[in-house]
């Protein structure tokens, strides 16, 4: 292989999967075959306005998206969902991102949905309405968070003070959770006479199985940083509970994981999003399609040259 001939390989491999693998990433969870509405949801969504989802791109490829309603410990409202996708969206087309740090504002991560919003779309009318609305709303979570779970990011949440309901649920779609001291996770749907609706239980059975998944649900149970690390759920506890402090140690901690060139990371994460979301069959070959991607490119000759015997 002459350098020029892999790297024109490798251009022409990267332009003709890469279409397939944003196509994967992004596939439709649901269309207006399953009534999704998703233009008319949007404009009922508009009408809760409050709070920010805000992110900063860091030159050293990692994000923060930080939930910012800190009077309704960062309960989402309307708006902030309609601006989870807006950034979500950003982070699809952030070509040199490499990690993504999801926090709370105000020392606590985020207590789910505002209520008010809640309770101003379930007061709809006519009955037949305000199901609709929730489905909607319920199918317009699923979908971003579908979105934010495949981004090519090695993602974690750091959760300070309180993860609750609809904020539990937001948790399981990063790849790994942080706890501070004296937080805890706790999916209290059960309490308000419903199940996670965003996604959340599948997420929850595939991060800690399926008996621990139906004893934290249906118990409403509060996971603190220790039962959390024993279940799997949390990676580690820091020492840190101010946010300045417990920022800077996430920090740290997602460094370790993505030191490298960006599309090399970016392979990893995709590779692994492809094995656990398809089929086998579908896997390998989409393992085959982002291997073409970094094979031949220049993180891999750059390695080849570095080290051309194993020792």
């Amino acid at each position: 292989f002459f350098p020029e001939m892999a790297a024109s390989l490798w251009k022409n491999l990267l332009r003709t999967t890469k279409e397939r693998i944003l196509q994967q990433r992004r596939a439709s969870l649901y269309t207006s075959t399953h009534g999704y509405e998703e233009e008319m949801i949007k404009n009922k969504l508009q009408q809760f306005a409050g709070g920010s989802i805000n992110l900063s791109k860091e030159d050293n490829g990692i994000g923060i998206l930080t939930l910012n309603n800190p009077k309704l410990m960062n309960a989402f409202t309307g708006t902030m969902m309609l601006e989870l996708q807006e950034r979500v969206t950003e982070l699809e087309n952030w070509k040199d991102g490499k990690g993504l740090i999801v926090y709370g504002a105000g020392n606590t991560f985020c207590s789910g949905s505002d209520l008010n919003a809640v309770k101003a779309i379930s007061n709809s009318q006519a009955s037949s309405d305000t199901n609709q609305d929730g489905m909607n709303m319920c199918m317009f979570m699923q979908k971003t968070l579908t979105r934010l779970m495949r981004l090519p990011l090695i993602s974690v949440a750091l959760v300070q003070g309180k993860a609750y309901g609809g904020g539990a649920e937001l948790t399981t779609a990063c790849d790994f959770r942080l706890m501070t001291p004296g937080s805890e996770i706790r999916f209290v749907h059960k309490h308000m006479g419903l199940v996670p609706g965003w996604g959340g239980a599948a997420r929850l059975v595939r991060i800690v199985g399926s008996g621990a998944a139906l004893r934290l649900l249906s118990r409403a149970a509060r996971v603190g940083p220790e039962r959390a690390l024993h279940l799997g759920l949390s990676e580690q506890t820091l020492s840190s509970s101010d946010e300045t402090g417990a920022l800077e140690e996430a920090r740290a901690w997602l460094g370790q994981y993505t030191e490298g060139p960006a599309s090399v990371i970016r392979a990893v994460k995709k590779v692994v999003t492809a094995g656990r979301d398809l089929p086998l069959e579908a896997a390998l070959r989409m393992e085959k399609d982002i291997f073409g991607t970094v094979w031949g490119g220049p993180a891999n000759l750059q390695a080849l040259i570095a080290r051309p015997k194993h020792k």
